[in-house]
């Protein structure tokens, strides 16, 4: 039985993201024409953009525990370019990040508290699950 610890966290959030779109996770109709930060200069091109967010925000909740928007927006953030003047770090949109929240807690797999979000039993379960598939398929 492995954990989200034990496998590869990027071959873990494509797997997830998979199962997220399966399972119907609320996909806000603005994601498609929005950047994911002010550091970005264009839209995300890939069509699972969504998915594998909430999926890397779900795996982010499971590994650092109570966890909140702000925190979320630094650890996606990026670097703005600059053509004379040195690069600095931009924190990427809040909005994309509590969505994905709110579209993880109506599957019941992140709960609110006062501390930020917190992952359920039911999502550690799903992320435990998907730890598996993804164990299986690599070792096989």
């Amino acid at each position: 039985m492995a954990n989200v610890l034990e496998v590869d966290s990027s071959m873990l959030i494509q797997k997830a993201a998979e199962k997220l779109s399966e399972a119907k996770v609320s996909k806000p109709q603005y994601v498609d024409f929005v950047k994911s930060g002010a550091g970005k200069e264009r839209t995300p091109q890939d069509q699972m953009f969504w998915y594998i967010r909430c999926a890397s925000v779900l795996r982010q909740a499971y590994v650092n525990g109570p966890i909140g928007i702000s925190r979320l927006r630094t650890r996606y953030g990026t670097r703005k370019k600059h053509s004379v003047r040195r690069h600095h770090h931009m924190r990427a949109g809040g909005s994309i990040i509590k969505d994905a929240f709110d579209g993880l807690e109506k599957l019941g797999y992140v709960k609110k508290t006062k501390k930020g979000r917190v992952i359920t039993q039911a999502g550690r379960s799903f992320l435990d699950k998907v730890a598996n598939e993804v164990l299986k398929t690599d070792g096989a």
